[in-house]
């Protein structure tokens, strides 16, 4: 069984980030124990589109592996019952990343979904298989570890 949804403002409780740098707008399903599935709206707006590219804006791609990223750390801070705006001493640390592929270019106007499974979990390390898809259609792949304490 899933568990509720998660808003913006419930983010917000969980991970530091804000914008610019805040690449999740909800959550959408969270499965204790397997996964978690959250969302990103790609506007024009985007700071990065500036310049990246003017005449054919994508979204880069270390911002589509830190979207995923960020849902991971939701999933682990959710699972350990943690937010960061109850305790700012809880950190998230991105620690590596295996098997990133790109396969498709992120626009404005699309809806990334990011879906971020889990491997493993010893202690206070967490291993994810994540999957970014616009329309149905993977447009990114990748495998990342984080670690949580304070």
């Amino acid at each position: 069984m899933t568990s509720p949804r998660l808003d913006i403002q419930q983010i917000m409780r969980y991970l530091p980030h804000r914008y610019p740098f805040l690449l999740v707008d909800k959550i959408i399903e969270i499965t204790p124990g397997s996964s978690i599935v959250g969302c990103k709206n790609v506007t024009i707006n985007e700071p990065f589109f500036a310049g990246h590219f003017p005449s054919f804006p994508v979204m880069p791609g270390v911002l589509i592996i830190e979207a995923l990223a960020q849902t991971g750390g939701i999933y682990a801070l959710e699972s350990l019952n943690l937010k960061v705006a109850e305790d700012p001493d809880v950190k998230v640390f991105f620690m590596s990343i295996d098997k990133a592929r790109f396969r498709k270019p992120v626009q404005p106007g699309d809806t990334l979904i990011m879906t971020m499974k889990l491997i493993n979990q010893r202690r206070n390390i967490w291993k994810f298989a994540g999957r970014a898809e616009v329309d149905g259609t993977l447009v990114c792949e990748a495998e990342m570890m984080a670690s949580v304490g304070n």
